[in-house]
């Protein structure tokens, strides 16, 4: 049997005794090594892929690069050649892991080349920048990171075990690998909160009992954008939006704040799509005394210490209306939208803390009005939480699945 490679990112022009080192340990692991190196300042040779390969694949000599004499501007041109060279490599002879160690130059580098790879392929950096904020390096891909404790700067007794431990750390998930030939079912993606979980188990069991893959994702903060990241690789059958609070946060300032794609990338696709302004009732604020600073005049549930719902108005709602449907008109596929006239979430009822009921009737003429022409609003006569709206999104869920095949 053919040994699993491992592409293994180091620079060796400041890292050349640990690049060394970590590759020793993964060949001793049991599999091949394909080393890319995006070194700038100099080439010591021995890589796969070479600083020479890297720059090339960015439609540079490494002299040009050296040449741009900023280390932003040289490490964005590594950046892009690295990716490149990565795939090329790839299509050619698959790799079934990756595995870099780096600072914080060489982290962005090995994040952004191993954001660009699809799920389930293993991948771990070994960084300095592993004990604090890693969500640059990260992303929303599955990728992990081992801190590396002491500077990289040569071999110690805890470096040596934080190297080997890595290495025998890729090596083994390189070995059970399977690389994804996409989902056997028809894969279904759900955002949701805990507020609006009743409607969106219904809808879940539902389509699993149709045949389906349904992953349901937590919208606040990183799940909405990680339905989006799964929507762009994944060859994925259906969308249901039904958590709007990563929106609404973006809008309005809240925790939650995803940025102004959020949502976009199943609509540019052609995915087939339902949208539904669940937890459309309240921004997420931060503890409480910080809420009413941020969000004066409001009313507020301080969901635990350290965030509070702050109840939205209608006037909100039609800028996120406004949002949404900007967004739809970017659709390549069939849009539905769904909207409660009872409440959005269990903070909007009648054993909630935040209900409103004169809010959801205008929000909907609104959105039916600026929503574009072919793109259907229904109004359901309940609460986002009611089996009489969930039944009506299951309805929709299967016709636009039916369609699809």
């Amino acid at each position: 049997m053919t040994k699993p490679s491992v592409l293994f990112i180091c620079t060796q022009d400041t890292k050349e005794e640990e690049a060394r080192f970590t590759r020793a340990a993964l060949e001793a692991a049991g599999v091949d090594v394909v080393h890319l190196d995006p070194s700038v300042r100099r080439t010591v040779g021995g890589a796969e892929i070479s600083p020479e390969m890297v720059a090339e694949a960015a439609g540079m000599t490494i002299e040009e690069v050296r040449a741009l004499g900023h280390e932003g501007k040289c490490q964005d041109a590594m950046i892009g050649g690295a990716i490149a060279a990565a795939h090329a490599w790839d299509a050619k002879s698959p790799v079934s892991g990756i595995l870099a160690v780096g600072g914080s130059m060489g982290s962005a580098l090995a994040g952004a080349l191993m954001q660009s790879f699809p799920y389930g392929l293993p991948k771990l950096i070994v960084s300095t920048m592993a004990s604090g904020f890693t969500k640059p390096y990260m992303g929303v891909k599955d990728i992990a990171m081992m801190n590396a404790v002491t500077d990289i700067s040569g071999i110690n007794t805890i470096s040596r075990d934080v190297f080997r431990n890595a290495a025998n750390a890729v090596a083994g998930m390189a070995k059970g690998y399977d690389r994804d030939k996409g989902p056997e079912k028809p894969l279904v993606l759900i955002t949701t909160l805990g507020t609006t979980e009743v409607s969106v188990k219904r809808i879940r069991q539902a389509l699993e009992s149709d045949g389906c893959e349904v992953m349901v994702f937590h919208s606040s903060g990183a799940g909405g954008p990680t339905l989006d990241g799964l929507a762009t690789d994944k060859d994925v059958a259906l969308v249901l939006d039904l958590s709007q609070t990563e929106i609404l946060d973006h809008l309005f300032g809240g925790l939650a704040d995803s940025g102004p794609d959020r949502g976009r990338a199943a609509l540019r696709k052609g995915i087939p799509t339902i949208l539904a302004p669940g937890n459309a009732d309240f921004i997420i604020g931060g503890p409480i005394d910080a809420a009413e600073v941020q969000f004066p005049g409001r009313r507020y549930h301080q969901h635990n210490p350290q965030l509070t719902a702050v109840r939205t108005k209608v006037d909100d709602l039609k800028k996120l209306a406004d949002h949404l449907a900007a967004n739809v008109r970017e659709a390549k596929g069939p849009v539905r939208v769904f909207t409660p006239l009872r409440g959005f979430s269990s903070h909007d009822s009648a054993a909630g803390h935040l209900q409103d009921l004169s809010v959801p009737g205008p929000f909907a003429e609104y959105l039916a009005q600026v929503m574009p022409d072919h793109v259907s609003v229904t109004a359901i006569d309940s609460h986002f939480n009611d089996e009489a709206f969930s039944s009506a999104v299951i309805a929709a869920a299967r016709e636009l699945l039916a369609a699809k095949n």
